[in-house]
């Protein structure tokens, strides 16, 4: 039997990749996942964010097009 405070259930790994990431569905709103796509699969090959410039300037241009469009 669980102690109290503890009676919560751990959700099933299928239920975690049902669901969209947070971040994920923020940074689609934005119209940028493109950039941010890259981006991560740069990181993901080259495991150094110096050898990801490009990809990191290409997102920040996004954001930042995106930020003077709601301002």
């Amino acid at each position: 039997m669980a102690r109290p405070g503890h009676a919560w259930n751990r959700r099933s790994s299928e239920e975690d990749e049902d669901e969209e990431d947070p971040l994920d569905a923020m940074i689609s709103r934005t119209g940028c996942a493109a950039q941010h796509r890259e981006l991560q699969e740069c990181m993901a090959a080259r495991q150094d964010w110096r050898r990801c410039q490009a990809q990191v300037r290409a997102f920040g241009e996004c954001m930042a097009r995106r930020q003077r469009v709601q301002e």
